[in-house]
């Protein structure tokens, strides 16, 4: 991402440094818990696509900055809730809040950091940021909770399967990007044009991440995790629907009854590689790629695109 880091590296800066401002607190603990998120920062993409598409429009301000400030804010308080209901002990290498805190400490600090959000927009007048962010955090938890729903008696099917991702995973990513379209464009049109950009870059970033249970060789080490809690991913949804009635049951009974058997996953990643799960869901990755990138060339070809350009090709060419 050498062009994408060029582009935006002050602005990237500029962001950090009013992140780390966003988060702070007058409470010794959660300054101290904030301190540790913010030391322990990801890849950051959501706030690379909040500035790049607002760079598309113009000339990013302190409206950009604090609309990326929310999309981050957000998002974390999303991976910490998560990392609460998945009883999850790790997050990018580093201990998650709830084993260092505890639960009940994790899910005060995720609701802090969704209320600072809200808090930034709205002492700020960012209306249009705000409307744009909270139907995310609706579609978001609408999303999860038909993946629940869905996984007790396992009906997924495709369609089902992308209503969930486009709601989990694709809605936070096409409102980063039509927060930072809104804080510089002002045709709503050319905004839409770049939610749904955001969209379909979301859906190919799901994807990409599903494909990681499996494992290929140019994926890296399977996990089995989504068997493991009972998710059907795209890579089995297409084996289920693609093999006879004896190896269908078969899966579907090693899901719902011996998903903590090493052999038993192995044998279910093994079917999706076979029978070509693996295949099919790269071939829908790519699709959902190109389609983000078909909307972004309706866009003048400048640095800005071409660093949006990359940012959209990591989504579905990196290694974790």
């Amino acid at each position: 991402m050498d062009k994408t880091s060029a582009v935006i590296k002050n602005e990237m800066a500029a962001f950090e440094e009013y992140f780390k401002e966003a988060v702070k607190s007058r409470v010794p603990l959660l300054d101290r818990i904030m301190r540790y998120i913010v030391n322990r920062k990801g890849k950051q993409l959501r706030p690379k696509f909040v500035l790049l598409t607002a760079k598309l429009g113009g000339e990013i301000n302190t409206s950009t900055l604090r609309a990326a400030s929310l999309v981050e804010l957000l998002h974390t308080a999303t991976l910490v809730h998560d990392d609460v209901v998945d009883d999850s002990s790790e997050r990018r290498g580093f201990f998650s809040i709830n084993a260092l805190w505890k639960n009940k400490v994790a899910v005060l600090v995720g609701d802090y950091l969704l209320s600072k959000g809200l808090l930034l927009s709205l002492q700020n007048g960012d209306f249009e940021v705000l409307k744009i962010l909270s139907e995310a955090v609706k579609m978001m938890s609408e999303g999860e909770l038909l993946q629940i729903e869905k996984a007790r008696n396992l009906n997924i099917d495709e369609a089902v399967y992308y209503e969930i991702i486009k709601g989990k995973t694709a809605s936070l990513l096409a409102s980063a990007c039509g927060a930072g379209a809104s804080t510089t464009f002002i045709d709503k049109t050319k905004i839409e044009q770049l939610k749904l950009f955001g969209e379909k870059t979301g859906m190919a970033f799901q994807i990409k991440d599903d494909l990681f249970d499996y494992g290929t060789e140019s994926i890296g080490k399977p996990t089995g995790n989504d068997i493991k809690e009972k998710k059907l991913t795209l890579p089995l949804i297409y084996t289920l629907n693609n093999c006879d009635k004896a190896l269908k049951r078969k899966l579907i009974y090693i899901v719902k009854n011996e998903n903590t058997d090493k052999n038993k996953i192995k044998f279910v990643i093994d079917a999706v590689n076979d029978k070509g799960g693996i295949e099919y869901a790269n071939k829908k990755m790519f699709c959902f790629r190109d389609e983000a990138l078909s909307i972004l060339k309706q866009f003048p070809e400048t640095d800005v695109r071409t660093a949006l350009e990359q940012l959209v090709r990591y989504t579905t060419d990196r290694n974790y």
